[in-house]
């Protein structure tokens, strides 16, 4: 990869990994709930599940989802409905955080882990799309070594977003950080989990179009 389709691609990756979207909220969800420690698993399976499918799609073996419409509405469901659990999974941790607490009954904290960052990823359709999109734009296999072409785009595509993912969980703890009272951190919660609902619905635009 020449040093201006470096440039360039970065010029293309930058707004999309730093804009709102599925990812940043989610993570950014886990940040202001739990702290970037806790997001290390989730950050992990989502952005091995990233590197995958996109090596998978930019070698052309992604074809199966861009190119029926049945699959790409299935995974708009299947996403739709899981990025729902998680948000109500934000919802019962604020509820149990306003919850008088005993010692014998801790409130039981959802566990957020490596596949459910990786299901976050491989249930969006609209991923794939972008994927598609961005290989359209800068690889060429008439002059480009296709599989290492590939690997390269992948791998700036997947460290763009982890960095930007990061960023996002440390803005959510930052949050919390400067609202301190637990009340203020219970409504953050709930802000997030609606945030939640709204990347639901978002990605359940294909089902009506």
């Amino acid at each position: 990869m020449s040093a201006n389709t470096f440039v360039a691609l970065l010029m293309l990756l930058f707004p999309l990994a730093y804009s709102p979207g599925p990812g940043n909220a989610f993570f950014a969800a886990i940040g202001a709930s739990k702290g970037l420690r806790a997001a290390v698993p989730a950050l992990a399976g989502y952005h091995v599940a990233t590197f995958v499918v996109t090596a998978l799609i930019g070698l052309g073996m992604g074809v199966t989802i861009l190119n029926h419409p049945v699959v790409a509405k299935a995974l708009s469901v299947l996403g739709s409905l899981y990025v729902l659990w998680l948000a109500f999974s934000f919802i019962r941790t604020a509820r149990a955080k306003a919850s008088p607490r005993t010692e014998s009954v801790p409130p039981k904290e959802q566990s957020i882990g490596f596949w459910a960052g990786a299901i976050v990823l491989l249930l969006n359709p609209k991923a794939y799309y972008i994927l598609a999109v961005m290989f359209t734009q800068f690889l060429r296999p008439s002059v480009d070594d296709n599989v290492l072409t590939v690997l390269a785009i992948t791998t700036v595509f997947t460290l763009n977003n982890l960095i930007a993912f990061i960023v996002w969980a440390l803005g959510g703890r930052a949050l919390t950080t400067l609202f301190r009272s637990e009340r203020s951190r219970r409504w953050i919660d709930y802000l997030f989990a609606a945030t939640l609902i709204a990347v639901a619905i978002w990605m359940a635009v294909p089902l009506f179009t």
